[in-house]
């Protein structure tokens, strides 16, 4: 299981937390702190599995962007999940970057929660997962439409 997921910057600014157990405020600030110094200090050739704690951290970087996980099992899948992830942002935001995660940040968690639940991957597919942003996306935009409509009639 999944006990977070952080995206965040070389300069080591969160964009992206998503925390999948209950942790406090301040172990939260502190494990951010701890995880941006520990993938960080790392060499650009060095493993992406990281032992810290009772738990496993798998990080990568891609382009201005890291992203990590704290879990407690299958390194791998991990790996794997870091990689859809950023394979359904590139789908949605065009060639994602870390302004997209800034601007849209409702979005990338919007995203993120459609393809994990609870820590565990929900849905493999990246169509069934598209289609339901794109579903989504749509019904947004009929209300925004149809609340409109409903001011050029007067009604609240």
């Amino acid at each position: 299981m999944m006990h977070f997921l952080l995206l965040f910057s070389r300069q080591g600014k969160l964009r992206l937390p998503k925390w999948f157990t209950p942790i406090p405020e301040r172990e939260k600030k502190k494990i951010v702190r701890d995880m941006t110094t520990m993938v960080l200090a790392r060499k650009p050739r060095s493993c992406n599995f990281l032992h810290w704690k009772d738990l496993k951290i798998v990080y990568k970087r891609y382009a201005s962007l890291w992203s990590s996980v704290c879990l407690s099992e299958n390194e791998l899948l991990a790996l794997e999940v870091l990689h859809r992830y950023v394979e359904l942002l590139d789908k949605y935001f065009g060639n994602v970057c870390e302004l997209d995660i800034i601007f849209n940040f409702e979005k990338a968690c919007f995203i993120l929660d459609e393809f994990l639940l609870g820590g565990e991957v929900q849905e493999t597919s990246k169509q069934v997962v598209s289609r339901s942003i794109e579903a989504s996306d749509m019904l947004q935009e009929a209300e925004i439409d149809n609340s409109d409509y409903d001011l050029e009639l007067g009604w609240p």
